[in-house]
């Protein structure tokens, strides 16, 4: 019952105004007039990341996978949890029930919090927040007058942009919940580095791909039924992924688009490069796919989607008199989108064990020099990402985060 109190306040929040349009354009069409009138709904804040959270709370405890919470207060800290309530993670209940009473809070942890919350809102305010100025721009260009160099400039940095907000925004989260001794799992792990689109859902919003995994996909039956079960288990999974970010056909067809290349990759797609010569491919088949399906999530209508991916193919009605790239490249944006696609790539982290491995071997003396001399480079650092970040927010426009939406 709770379960279904709570699907059914999603429901009639976030779908209701979009089932009704629906409704009324088919009626339309059969009989010839709206016979449905209804003022707008409007959407309450972190209505989807509210609910999966109950979920997940009355699940685990129908399961015996945790024990009922019988402090109010913590309950309520749980479903209200600040730092991660519009936009996620997404915290499973049983991944937290033992923090929710028992958590340490050491300036080890608080430090850590620190540097994790300055990282994520450098991700936000100097490359995500750069970079969706010419995304807008060019996703505002009537299909009509686009180019294949401006579609491509305006989803390369769109998509850079999405994975920017959302991880710096997670980044954030999980900073401000290991300052009070939270500790969450993370929610991405460069997933612009895949080989498939099912590497992509291992490494992109972690928590609701576990959630549906968890959730949805095993009690369907997930992979131990028949291959044409699989699939089909897969397309729901897909198809309500799609439709809990957002009450449009863009994010169905969003959904559904990653849904159709997972069940390909599993009927064997990608079998014929599985040698290591071949990975350059794979990857350059993921992230094509990847920047594809963003067309999708961006634009505001079916038609534009198509319109943009027509532009991209080389099909391009544009003259690029009106409208080139040029108009939208300046020095910052450059600098975003170099530091942006290193950044996505464990590059840095790479190098960061490397140094730690060769600090290893070295004398104590030295190594202990070494360390606080990486040390205080990195503390600078941050403090001026900090800086840069809050003279960027001071200075600059509002640019919420994309997942406020959902």
């Amino acid at each position: 019952m709770a379960a279904i109190l709570n699907i059914g306040l999603l429901a009639y929040f976030k779908y209701t105004n979009f089932f009704i349009k629906n409704l009324n354009i088919f009626l339309l069409k059969t009989i010839g007039h709206f016979p449905f009138e209804l003022d707008k709904i409007h959407l309450p804040l972190g209505i989807s990341f509210f609910t999966f959270h109950a979920l997940s709370y009355v699940i685990d405890i129908s399961r015996n996978k945790a024990n009922a919470q019988k402090d109010i207060g913590k309950l309520i800290l749980y479903f209200t949890f600040f730092p991660q309530l519009v936009a996620g993670p997404i915290i499973r209940y049983h991944d937290v029930e033992t923090q929710l009473t028992n958590r340490t809070i050491t300036i080890d942890d608080f430090a850590e919090g620190v540097r994790r919350f300055i990282l994520g809102l450098g991700k936000k305010a100097l490359i995500a927040n750069a970079l969706a100025e010419p995304a807008d721009q060019i996703f505002a260009i009537p299909g009509s007058q686009l180019t294949p160099g401006l579609s491509w400039l305006g989803i390369i940095c769109y998509t850079l942009q999405i994975y920017f907000d959302f991880s710096g925004y997670s980044d954030m989260a999980i900073g401000l919940g290991r300052m009070f001794g939270f500790h969450f799992l993370e929610n991405f792990n460069y997933p612009y580095i895949s080989q498939s689109i099912q590497e992509f859902w291992r490494r992109w919003h972690i928590s609701l791909s576990n959630w549906f995994k968890d959730y949805l996909y095993i009690p369907l039956g997930g992979n131990r039924c028949s291959p044409l079960r699989t699939y089909i288990n897969l397309t729901i999974v897909f198809f309500l992924c799609g439709l809990w970010h957002g009450a449009s056909w863009n994010f169905i067809f969003w959904g559904l688009f990653h849904g159709m290349f997972i069940v390909f990759e599993r009927i064997g797609l990608l079998k014929v490069f599985t040698k290591a010569k071949w990975l350059a491919i794979r990857h350059f088949y993921a992230i094509i796919i990847i920047m594809m399906s963003w067309v999708f999530f961006r634009a505001t209508t079916l038609s534009y989607a198509l319109s943009f991916l027509k532009a991209m193919t080389g099909f391009a009605q544009g003259t690029g008199l009106e409208y080139h790239a040029s108009l939208y490249l300046n020095l910052e944006i450059m600098l975003a989108l170099l530091v942006g696609i290193v950044a996505s790539t464990p590059v840095l982290s790479k190098l960061s064990r490397f140094y730690k491995q060769q600090a290893f071997n070295c004398p104590k003396r030295m190594a202990a020099m070494i360390d606080g001399i990486f040390l205080s480079l990195s503390n600078l650092a941050l403090a001026v990402i900090f800086l840069m970040a809050v003279i960027k927010l001071a200075a600059g426009t509002y640019n919420p985060f994309i997942y406020f939406q959902f």
